[in-house]
């Protein structure tokens, strides 16, 4: 399966999935897109001001139980400690970019923003198995991913 059919399916699998499933995949996928991890913990470190890395470790606590207004505040704090011009670690951008889905998705309700993370999952898992872009899901971690994804949303 090529990226582009994988998201096309992922895409498909979140209009279909109810609502209570909605959720539960939602909780799962942030909590592991956010989860403390030493590569995470340093490159938010070096690329975050005080204030802002603060408030990313207030995120990472407090993301399964904070209100979207709580979550944009801290949002809005850590893009105005951003280090970086334009180069960030690709796992800080991914867990913020999740942080980011999750706490639209809470304002709004709309599935895209839960398709987006689902990417963001599985583009996690690219980055570290490097998968192959004619066969998206050949490596066996991608495969999980993907099935990981399916048995939320699908039951």
């Amino acid at each position: 399966m090529r990226y582009v059919e994988l998201e096309a399916a992922i895409r498909q699998l979140v209009t279909e999935a109810e609502d209570d499933r909605l959720r539960v995949f939602g909780v799962q996928t942030v909590a592991r897109l956010l989860q403390a991890e030493p590569l995470l913990d340093a490159a938010a470190e070096d690329e975050l001001d005080e204030d802002a890395f603060a408030a990313f470790t207030v995120a990472r606590e407090t993301v399964l139980t904070a209100g979207a207004p709580e979550l944009r505040a801290l949002l809005a704090r850590i893009d105005e400690g951003i280090l970086t011009d334009g180069d960030m670690d690709p796992s800080l951008l991914l867990a913020l970019s999740a942080l980011e889905h999750w706490t639209t998705y809470l304002e709004t309700g709309q599935r895209g923003e839960l398709a987006e993370l689902a990417l963001r999952s599985v583009e996690q898992v690219d980055y570290q198995v490097s998968a192959d872009l004619d066969d998206f899901l050949g490596k066996p971690e991608m495969a999980a991913e993907y099935e990981r994804i399916v048995r939320l949303l699908t039951g």
